[in-house]
């Protein structure tokens, strides 16, 4: 099989004024797991790269771009899911880390569970020797952290998780999700990304998804997994992105969503329906393309 990765920065309709700088730190993303890729990593390995170099970007709501909830802190979600055995492992509400989506995975491989929240994900995260950081340096970036605390109020569409899919050369897929969650949310919410079907999924029978928007909206519909049930039963991945945003739309009047989509021949298929959703793929080719 020839190696495929796609990543995505988060849908949304509010940053025009960013959408250059989407793009370099998506491009940046996506060249890092095919680095990987190319050097004989699994499809698992890539889609972590990828999206700790997001998590890494303050430009991007994850990691050190972070929104801040209703009580000027950061509570910041994750999951990795691999397609050969269903492999899952994801954290909630999680602070203090640079990179959740490496918490998430060390809770896959180190433990008998699923998913860590709160206290508990980054008590788990040091028992692993994960490194923690000031809560300051998180919200640096963060486009939350330039306003005045009563406009830090919750919007269900302001929240542009991150994610990454990929296949490698052994046929093997793999899903990475990381968010800051959405502004201004109440303490303890949590979103779709951790939830496994939701904000992503991954199925070597089925394909793989990693989804963006209002979290409220997409866990209604299962809309990662339901995304990879149409490719089951015969959809290319594009028409499934695009049935499963009618879904969305029809079932919960929802206007934010966006997904990435792989099968497993490795065919990729992609669709929003907001303004903009940066995303680039690079395939056996080694050319990339990047759309917004």
């Amino acid at each position: 099989m020839k190696p495929v990765i796609v990543v995505h920065g988060g849908a949304g309709n509010d940053f025009d004024d960013r959408v250059a700088e989407f793009r370099v730190g998506v491009e940046q993303a996506t060249q890092a797991g095919w680095k990987v890729l190319q050097s004989g990593g699994t499809a698992l390995d890539a889609v972590e790269a990828a999206v700790r170099e997001l998590e890494d970007d303050p430009n991007f709501d994850a990691g050190h771009g972070s929104f801040l909830n209703a009580n000027n802190q950061v509570e910041m979600d994750a999951m990795v899911m691999e397609g050969a055995k269903l492999g899952y492992g994801a954290v909630a509400g999680i602070q203090r880390v640079s990179n959740p989506v490496s918490v998430a995975r060390l809770v896959m491989e180190r433990t008998q569970h699923s998913i860590f929240v709160g206290a508990g994900a980054e008590q788990f995260a040091r028992s692993m020797g994960v490194p923690l950081c000031p809560m300051e340096e998180l919200v640096a970036g963060s486009s939350t952290n330039l306003l005045r605390p009563e406009d830090r109020v919750f919007r269900p569409h302001a929240g542009d998780t991150v994610g990454a899919i990929a296949m490698d050369a052994h046929g093997d897929l793999a899903v990475a999700v990381s968010t800051g969650g959405t502004a201004g949310k109440l303490p303890g919410r949590v979103g779709d990304s951790p939830i496994i079907g939701c904000g992503a999924y991954a199925d070597n029978e089925l394909g793989a998804a990693a989804a963006t928007g209002s979290g409220e909206a997409l866990m209604k519909v299962i809309f990662s997994k339901s995304a990879c049930d149409l490719m089951g039963n015969g959809m290319n991945p594009q028409q499934a992105a695009e049935e499963v945003l009618r879904l969305l739309e029809r079932r919960t009047g929802s206007s934010q969503g966006g997904i990435i989509l792989m099968n497993p021949a490795g065919e990729v298929g992609s669709a929003f329906n907001t303004t903009h959703m940066v995303h680039a793929c690079i395939s056996g080719s080694n050319e990339i393309w990047i759309r917004d």
